[in-house]
């Protein structure tokens, strides 16, 4: 049996190699799992928007209520502000869509806890890709919230 050791001079070097091989075993981890890709969705299509609502916990109609083009303002009001605060807490920002236009799908939603109408989904989309959005009640008095169905 043939044995090789090696003798290290420099504790610098270890600690180099442990450095590299913990970065290594992280950068492997992050593609291995697909985190570090943001939560990115794509709504090419109706069956898309679909799954996607279905994942945030809504029943909605099959297809969307209203379709509309608009462009998101240059420079931000005080409500935009604020509804791009509500985006931010989801992880999207619509500060880099400024003077962007976008689709915004309208949906009835059906499942909302202690609502049985006048809720409502909208969907921004941007290149196929959702940029951000919300679920609000449209009654006098009513709320808005991010687009995770609350656990009531």
């Amino acid at each position: 049996m043939f044995v090789k050791t090696i003798k290290v001079k420099k504790p610098g070097f270890v600690i180099l190699a442990l450095a590299a091989a913990i970065f290594a075993a992280v950068l492997m981890i992050l593609v291995l799992t697909g985190a570090g890709k943001g939560s990115e969705y794509t709504m090419k299509t109706e069956a898309d928007r679909q799954a996607f609502l279905k994942e945030m916990g809504w029943e909605t109609g099959k297809t969307y209520n209203e379709c509309k083009v608009v462009i998101i303002p240059s420079e931000f009001n005080d409500v935009y502000k604020k509804y791009n605060d509500l985006q931010k807490e989801q992880g999207f920002d619509l500060e880099r869509y400024k003077g962007k236009t976008v689709e915004i799908y309208t949906y009835e939603v059906k499942n909302y806890p202690g609502h049985e109408e006048n809720i409502i989904c909208t969907l921004m989309v941007y290149n196929d890709v959702l940029i951000g959005g919300d679920v609000s009640c449209i009654e006098v008095g009513g709320f808005m919230q991010g687009l995770m169905k609350p656990e009531k």
